[in-house]
């Protein structure tokens, strides 16, 4: 390490110090033994054990995640030029792995998995939309928008705009403002067109669920209408109608999408008349755990193949007993309402529910049903939203198509 250093000091437990050299990027508040004078918030500072220098991040005393470490090389200068190379690095991984046209919309930058904790950079087109939960990003946005623009000119398909989505309540335990709009005073559309799997969308970037739209699931999407050919199909939680959108493409003979918002059943029919799909897919304004009960009541076994996405329905470790009630509530209700060979696809998104409690709802929901499952598949998150082994926090989405028998 370079024997002198422009950035304040802070000494973290050794318990933090093991944290950091298995990659993970965060250090609490607690975890913070003592400190170098005063330090600025949102400014850069170098993580001590001892001794031995441990990484340089982003410091907040007024954040629970009391510093973010965004470099663990000693060698690193945080300058337009560093942040140049990360977007690089991100921007070339998308082209890899979301090669054609799947790269025109996909997340850019997913935080903790490039390296630029507290970053979301989702892209629609030409459209950029952001979201910022970390004060040391923020205050150096100018130059991580400046190199984003940058690294789309030179591989020659520019942005016209980077739209703010910073109205996140997480912003506020970072002590910052809440807002959204086009950034740089810009003044463009707000609603744009996306187009995923074959299947175009209207996208609302400015009141649009996350960034307007969820990208995660793209090829989870295509893995369930791959088998929907021929099939009734009942499309829960549908949003703006993606997986009733797949299947139909996929040759379901009929779909059935349902969710409780009137507001995604009106944007999910637009996007089937867009597609020519209308007549293929009927949408229903309820909520869907009414209308399984309903359907549970009268034996109603009407569909061979059900997909559940329910929004996340536990965003914290204390309320994970009362998500997993929620979640074999509507499992086991599909289980009893497909018949025997019917299909089910289900998913969580939540990273409190994790993988090992959400097979072991489902196994539980599966006795209870008397049914046993025959998985198809079992997938996670799109690689755009990429899975870093040694932050947990990355792994979240859990997908599984089954055939009940």
């Amino acid at each position: 390490m370079k024997s002198e250093r422009p950035f304040p000091k802070v000494n973290i437990t050794s318990k933090a110090a093991r944290s950091l050299k298995n990659g993970h990027p965060w250090v609490y508040g607690d975890e913070i033994v003592s400190s170098s004078g005063e330090i600025a918030d949102g400014a850069i500072v170098d993580c001590f054990e001892g001794s031995s220098w441990q990484g340089a991040g982003f410091y907040n005393p007024h954040s629970k995640i009391t510093v973010r470490i965004i470099s663990r090389n000693s060698n690193d200068v945080f300058d337009s030029g560093f942040w140049y190379r990360r977007i690089l690095y991100a921007v070339k991984y998308r082209m890899t792995v979301m090669p054609g046209d799947d790269f025109l919309c996909c997340r850019i930058i997913h935080g903790e998995a490039d390296q630029m904790p507290g970053l979301t950079c989702d892209r629609y087109g030409d459209i950029a939309v952001t979201q910022i939960t970390s004060l040391g990003l923020e205050l150096n946005k100018k130059v991580i928008y400046d190199a984003l623009m940058k690294v789309f000119e030179e591989i020659g398909q520019p942005l016209k705009g980077i739209y703010e989505r910073n109205e996140l309540a997480l912003r506020e335990k970072e002590g910052l403002d809440l807002y959204k709009g086009w950034y740089g005073g810009k003044d463009f559309p707000c609603i744009t067109e996306i187009t995923e799997n074959g299947i175009k969308y209207s996208v609302d970037i400015e009141n649009g669920q996350k960034t307007g739209f969820f990208l995660d699931q793209k090829y989870n999407r295509s893995s369930a209408a791959r088998i929907a050919k021929g099939k009734n199909v009942l499309d829960c939680f549908t949003h703006t109608g993606s997986f009733g959108l797949n299947c139909a493409l996929g040759g379901a003979s009929h779909v059935t999408s349902v969710d409780i918002s009137s507001q995604a059943i009106e944007m999910a029919r637009e996007n089937a008349v867009r597609n020519g799909l209308d007549k293929k897919i009927d949408y229903v304004c309820e909520d869907v755990f009414d209308m399984l009960t309903k359907m549970a009541e009268k034996k109603d076994h009407t569909y061979d193949y059900i997909i559940l996405d329910p929004p996340a329905f536990t965003k914290s470790r204390q309320t994970v007993d009362s998500a997993g009630r929620g979640y074999k509530e509507i499992n086991l209700k599909a289980m009893k309402l497909l018949p025997r060979g019917g299909y089910l696809a289900t998913c969580s998104c939540s990273h409190f529910m994790t993988d090992e409690l959400f097979r072991k709802m489902l196994s539980s929901a599966a006795r209870d049903a008397s049914v046993s499952l025959r998985q198809i598949e079992a997938r996670t998150q799109a690689p755009d939203h990429p899975i870093l082994w040694n932050v947990p926090e990355t792994d979240y989405l859990k997908f599984y198509i089954f055939q009940v028998v």
